[in-house]
């Protein structure tokens, strides 16, 4: 047995037991990223990766100091937020970060049970419970900070009925692109500092009820020069995931070192989401001009039958074909998986997008990983930053 099926069944029989449930999370509900050019970065993501206009706040429905825009795809929903003058505490964030995300935010029944239960448990305030209602109805939310400037924002809705948040209209556009069947939010990956993965592992726990169901250290993700290690945390339901990565000595500069140099603090390294059809959503990106990392060698894809044994029964994707658009698989006791990554979406090397699709398989590509950051080695020695 490889040691990603070894990791996943020694965490899936902690995760429902271990997890407490004083934080009973429904899901995410957005992601909020803080950008320079909010009119353009929509356009980008509508047009790469086929998100549709959904919401909107700005100057024509009285937000004076930014604008936001929101994008959906299935349940995914992206906020694009730019502030509106230099006075914006906005533009501290992008200054030293660049375009990147802010806020995770968490649906729950109870925004004002969920801040009080952090606070409780040592999170830092980002903001207590706060009431916004219009003719729709009424929000709570309350925030706290993780790792970084990054903060979740606690989001209750269940009295709403109007279009996203009161402050937001109906985003109506003519321009509307086809989807690239995305349906949901996988997992959201966070970089984190040298020493810090176990601080925040525990952060998680304590604050947030979470389990650590998955860990990799540097023996198993490693190649000749570079290392890192990875801890996976989930609530008890399972439907919120947050993998902790930290940078592991080894000969060469690794990926997360690079992320924390150009992105100057902890923060969010790539979303994972969902496809139901990973050829059909990889076609396509491409088409629609997304870059993803280089393919892995042959051996690569010679080795698949090898490395899936059992599963390799069951799996309807041609080799050839994954092969043709450098789509990654890997396999655990509960079914398979198949995965690829952008390159980054931003000048800086910093955030960037996974597109997975699970077939049973609960793990997180260990068996790629390898590959994985080879890819991702080459893509840094063009940078020179290695």
């Amino acid at each position: 047995m490889s040691e990603s099926l070894k990791s996943v069944n020694y965490g899936l029989d902690k995760i429902f037991d271990g997890a407490q449930d004083f934080l009973p999370l429904l899901g995410t509900d957005y992601v909020e990223f803080y950008v320079g050019n909010a009119k353009q970065a929509a356009h980008f993501y509508k047009t790469a990766f086929g998100f549709q206009s959904f919401a909107y706040k700005g100057l024509e429905t009285g937000s004076k100091k930014e604008v936001s825009y929101v994008l959906k795809q299935g349940k995914i929903k992206i906020v694009l937020t730019t502030p509106l003058n230099s006075k914006s505490s906005i533009n501290e964030h992008l200054r030293k970060h660049g375009d990147g995300v802010k806020v995770i935010a968490l649906l729950v029944n109870d925004a004002i049970s969920a801040y009080n239960e952090t606070i409780k448990r040592g999170a830092k305030s980002y903001f207590p419970p706060k009431l916004s209602q219009d003719e729709s109805g009424k929000i709570i939310t309350s925030g706290i900070y993780t790792y970084g400037e990054t903060v979740h924002v606690f989001v209750e809705r269940k009295n709403y009925k109007g279009v996203f948040f009161p402050g937001f209209v109906k985003w109506e556009s003519n321009y509307n692109p086809p989807g690239a069947g995305l349906k949901f939010i996988d997992h959201i990956v966070g970089n984190v500092g040298w020493g810090q993965m176990n601080t925040w592992v525990n952060w998680y726990e304590k604050v947030m009820g979470f389990v650590n169901f998955l860990s990799f250290d540097d023996k198993q993700i490693h190649t000749e020069y570079s290392a890192l290690m990875s801890k996976v945390m989930s609530n008890g339901n399972g439907r919120v995931k947050f993998p902790i990565n930290e940078p592991a000595k080894a000969k060469k500069r690794s990926q997360i070192e690079e992320y924390l140099d150009f992105y100057e603090d902890c923060g969010v390294q790539h979303l994972a989401v969902a496809s139901e059809d990973i050829i059909k959503t990889v076609k396509h990106l491409k088409k629609n001009g997304v870059e993803f990392l280089p393919p892995p060698p042959q051996s690569y894809y010679d080795n698949i039958p090898s490395r899936l044994g059992e599963h390799m029964k069951l799996m309807k994707e041609d080799i050839l074909e994954l092969q043709k658009y450098s789509v990654l698989v890997d396999a655990d006791e509960e079914g398979y998986l198949l995965q690829i990554f952008t390159k980054p979406i931003e000048d800086r090397p910093t955030l960037f997008f996974e597109i997975i699709q699970r077939m049973g398989a609960k793990g997180f590509g260990a068996g790629n990983f390898k590959a994985l950051f080879q890819s991702i080695e080459r893509e840094q020695e063009n940078r020179g930053t290695l």
